[in-house]
């Protein structure tokens, strides 16, 4: 666990504007830097960044949060991975807790990362040097420029190419990151020998393995890196960290199956194809996808072994499946890869294919239906039977409950009878609530919340005991207790610059976001502290007679106290109104 205080110094010292601008172009725009959206597509920009508050904020899809948040949505890393990222800009050391030991060195202290790129250098620098590896790429079509972007290389043939970049052959981070194999009788040698070499690349940047392709014939046609503490096959995705701005401007990614198909797409102009990494695409892959784009088309060969493929991608993509994203599948003319399409027909071709991709929907009642016979009773009650544990697994609840009336009218019952059958409830689909913007402007207590986000100094100004003391039977009672717990905050530490990000993982985090953007707004006013402070004061005031009329109703409903009586009972308990 990182601690509160450590992301918290972390958030003081970088400034999200300069974040953001690694991936995004900004303007200024009076306080605020605007940009279109990288979250979704539009044509006149939404998408503000606040330099004050330290967050950005999307009108257009609600994107929101801190230059953490950005990281985590924008390059598909986890929370604490996106905090090393921003921490090593920032020169700041993450702390470790002393049981635990950074993946990416070896218990003596060496840095499997830079042993990674040590390798992958000598690998470019081999490539250069040999005209039999460069006129191999040259007939697969591959540009200087493009092999640069990938940092292809070429691992010679001969048993230990790695001493010459490695003085220390003997050393275990070459073990450890599966560079070198320590055979019988303690005997080293090089994994990838006489291999056209492609890094593997993590979200982040860093090289956690490597995908070696033979030259000319010979077996396996593909040597993979094996699982290290780098690097994990069914998390990594080939490609993905280069193709992560065309993936955004498509709005789509291609997933396909080896090296060569995303480095001769990019080379032909489609730069959002991504690769597995020698397993099948899994839950983790999808879920990674799904989080960097709208749409995602799996593209395979139209074989025997592509169909298994797709139907092996299609089932673990059931339950990361999202409502109003898309999965389609895409196969091949038979004999060709999209390397070998591609290089053929060109980009136009390719891409007017993808238009035509099969919807994951379609393939699955496609593919269910192709193993029966529907045209007896006994082929439609084996297709149900087929379908169901599949179409319980799907997580999207209006895409499932399509899928169900589409299943049913092909098999001839009621939509009733088959989630009778399945054991579903038929339940309506969940619809988005209207936006709640004016009941945030409105309410009281969200605008001593917004006040208090501003400028938290505010809370010295006041007593929160009441808030604590009203209970639940008062109205806005969820609001008043994230209002009172960070009035509390804001008071013992005067040193956070976000709040929502404090409260992480609390009950409060989601009621600071949704007020948050209004910030942007506060910050156009031209109104002086002393103006915010009276407001907030004002306010204070009008709720706690508010709070102080709704406990004596209460207390009269519950116990026939009188006014007087509810007085003695609030000196009682310590409770004080505003100051």
């Amino acid at each position: 666990m990182i601690p509160q205080s450590f992301i918290q110094d972390l958030l003081n010292r970088v400034d999200i504007v300069d974040v953001v601008e690694r991936y995004v172009p900004l303007k200024r725009a009076g306080a605020n830097h605007v940009a279109c959206c990288p979250f979704h597509t539009e044509k006149s920009p939404s998408f503000t960044v606040s330099q004050t508050k330290q967050f950005y904020h999307c009108f257009g899809c609600g994107a929101h949060g801190t230059a953490i948040g950005f990281l985590i949505e924008y390059s598909g890393v986890g929370f604490i991975d996106a905090v090393k990222d921003l921490a090593q800009s920032a020169g700041m050391q993450v702390p470790e807790t002393r049981s635990e030991q950074p993946r990416h060195k070896t218990e003596e202290g060496e840095d499997l990362h830079e042993v990674m790129l040590k390798a992958a250098q000598y690998y470019r620098q081999q490539l250069k040097s040999t005209p039999r590896a460069v006129e191999y790429l040259k007939k697969r079509g591959l540009s200087g420029e493009v092999a640069k972007e990938f940092g292809v290389g070429y691992a010679p043939a001969a048993w230990q190419n790695l001493s010459a970049a490695f003085p220390d052959y003997n050393a275990k981070a070459l073990v450890a990151t599966g560079l070198v194999i320590q055979g019988d009788e303690g005997k080293r040698y090089d994994r990838f020998r006489d291999r056209i070499m492609f890094p593997i690349v993590d979200t982040r940047g860093h090289i956690i393995g490597f995908g070696g392709r033979v030259l000319d014939q010979g077996e396996p046609k593909y040597l993979n890196s094996p699982e290290t503490t780098l690097f994990e096959k069914g998390r990594e995705l080939y490609g993905l960290y280069q193709g992560r701005r065309a993936i955004r401007d498509a709005g789509c990614v291609i997933v396909v199956e080896g090296y060569m198909d995303v480095v001769a797409l990019a080379q032909h102009g489609v730069g959002y194809a991504v690769a597995t990494l020698g397993t099948a695409t899994t839950p983790t892959h999808v879920q990674k996808l799904l989080r960097q784009t709208e749409e995602v088309v799996f593209c395979f060969d139209g074989d025997n072994a592509g169909r298994r493929a797709a139907w092996r991608a299609l089932e673990n993509s059931l339950e990361q499946l999202v409502d109003g994203k898309q999965l389609s599948f895409l196969f091949l003319p038979q004999g060709e890869d999209p390397d070998s399409y591609v290089r053929q027909f060109g980009k136009e071709a390719f891409e007017k294919m993808l238009r035509e991709a099969k919807p994951l929907s379609q393939f699955l009642l496609d593919e269910l239906k192709s193993q029966v016979d529907m045209q007896t009773p006994e082929g439609r009650a084996k297709l149900l039977q087929e379908a169901a544990p599949r179409i319980k697994l799907v997580a999207a609840p209006i895409l499932s409950l399509m899928l169900r009336k589409q299943l049913a009218q092909i098999a001839g019952i009621s939509q009733q009878e088959l989630d009778a059958q399945f054991q579903i409830k038929s339940v309506a689909p969940p619809v988005a609530p209207p936006r709640k913007s004016p009941p945030v402007r409105n309410s009281l207590v969200r605008k001593l919340i917004e006040l208090v986000l501003l400028h938290p100094e505010f809370a010295g100004d006041v007593d929160p005991a009441i808030l604590h003391a009203a209970g639940d039977t008062v109205a806005e009672a969820a609001d008043l207790k994230t209002l009172a717990a960070l009035l509390d905050a804001a008071a013992a530490e005067p040193g956070v610059i976000h709040w929502p990000e404090y409260f992480r993982d609390t009950e409060h985090a989601s009621l600071l976001l949704q007020i948050e953007p209004a910030l942007l707004k506060r910050q156009d006013m031209d109104w002086s502290l002393e103006e915010l402070r009276a407001e907030f004061r004002d306010g204070w005031q009008q709720l706690g007679r508010r709070i102080d009329l709704e406990m004596q109703a209460e207390n009269i409903k519950q116990h026939g106290f009188t006014g007087s009586n509810l007085e003695r009972l609030r000196i009682t308990k310590g409770v004080t109104g505003p100051k």
